[in-house]
């Protein structure tokens, strides 16, 4: 578990997700990052917990009382103040990810649940990415991979495996999407949300793809990108042995998929999928970085500098990022 920007809320979610006692029946959880912030985020829970540093993951055993730290990160770090873009922060949240993913790559660890990093502050540091997928994708040597948020089944998401939504264009400006979008970026994405989903259901899983339009571009009144590019890159993957529908308008299609008709979704654009998903359940939701081979999982927020250290954050999505995780390392996945 990387601590994330010491600035946001991370640290907290971290400890406060530590004392749960389901984590430690999943899993066996290793801290990343600065012993002495993570001090700090237990006494604001005020759960008790002792934090050990440590420079392996095997020097201790973890409890509910007892936090193996792996020390990662510039110890100018610790003195860093909530809320705040801070260049030492950033650089505290690399050192984090980085040491991470090299324990993940060596199979010193099964899995890697990340805590928010702030995107500025990574780039005050002198670290040029757009977030944790693509410095993740840099580390382990990929180029074909996607962010996917994941809700579990539950009385709001009727899909017995829960619903995927896995976007096509991420951590760009709008204006670029057009520039972007093509049908092998639309198959690509259909793919790895296929190959996710089929191993959660144990069945192939109906995908829906949604269109980029309003409307679905209205036979090409609104645009023609649903006519041009989207419907062949659907007809590609039925013709590969995909379960496609689509391009289907957002609005109504994420209502279908609540619903329990898709177990999958394809989004053109970030917000597309994210607005949609974090309605449905922004605090059980998990971003999972599709493509890696390491498992990779987070919450589905941000740092959240305007609630840091005040012991309001919700650990929710942490224990589920936690959760995912842990069920997908025990299968080898």
């Amino acid at each position: 578990m990387t601590l994330g920007d010491p600035s946001g809320v991370g640290p907290e979610i971290v400890a406060g997700a530590w004392a749960r006692p389901e984590v430690h029946a999943w899993c066996r959880p290793l801290a990343v990052g600065r012993p002495e912030i993570l001090r700090r985020a237990v006494e604001l829970w005020k759960t008790g917990a002792e934090v050990v540093p440590v420079h392996s993951p095997d020097e201790v055993e973890a409890t509910a009382s007892r936090i193996p730290c792996l020390v990662a990160g510039p110890p100018e770090s610790d003195d860093v103040p909530p809320g705040r873009i801070d260049a030492r922060a950033g650089q505290a949240a690399f050192d984090a990810v980085v040491t991470a993913a090299q324990l993940a790559l060596a199979r010193r660890v099964d899995a890697i649940t990340t805590a928010p990093l702030h995107k500025e502050a990574l780039h005050k540091a002198g670290h040029l990415y757009p977030g944790h997928t693509e410095l993740l994708a840099e580390l382990c040597g990929v180029v074909d991979f996607a962010m996917m948020l994941y809700l579990g089944p539950d009385e709001t998401v009727r899909s017995p495996a829960g619903l995927a939504v896995v976007h096509v264009t991420l951590h760009t400006a709008m204006r670029n999407v057009f520039a972007e979008l093509n049908e092998e970026a639309v198959l690509a994405k259909a793919r790895l949300a296929h190959h996710f989903m089929m191993r959660l259901k144990g069945s192939r899983p109906r995908i829906g793809v949604c269109a980029l339009n309003p409307h679905g571009g209205e036979g090409g009144l609104f645009g023609d990108e649903e006519q041009r590019i989207l419907r062949p890159a659907v007809g590609r993957g039925i013709h590969e042995g995909l379960d496609l529908a689509g391009p289907l308008p957002v609005d109504t299609l994420m209502l279908r998929a609540r619903d329990g008709e898709f177990d999958a979704v394809v989004a053109m654009y970030h917000d597309q999928g994210h607005i949609a998903l974090k309605l449905l359940g922004m605090h059980r939701a998990v971003n999972v970085t599709l493509g890696l081979p390491i498992v990779r999982t987070s919450v589905a927020h941000g740092t959240a500098f305007d609630i840091a250290w005040q012991a309001k954050a919700q650990v929710g999505s942490m224990i589920e990022a936690l959760r995912v995780a842990s069920r997908l390392a025990a299968r080898g996945e």
